[in-house]
């Protein structure tokens, strides 16, 4: 059975934790950033786990 390939532009966006889920970083960072709060821009910094519904993600990451 040949090799599956890795979904090179999820590789990018998506990293594994120690428990085996996926941790993405938040959007909504890239600009537009003077009407956005000072709190909501701090929370937006941290990181977070994929939603449940979107566990279909490591298919397309095979080997992270």
């Amino acid at each position: 059975m040949p090799k599956v390939k890795t979904k090179r532009a999820a590789a990018k966006r998506f990293t594994k934790t120690g428990s085996g889920k996926l941790k993405r970083m938040k959007a909504y960072k890239s600009h537009i950033l003077t009407k956005k709060s000072t709190k909501r821009k701090r929370n937006l910094r941290k990181s977070t786990i994929i939603d449940p519904a979107n566990a279909n993600m490591k298919k397309v990451l095979p080997y992270l």
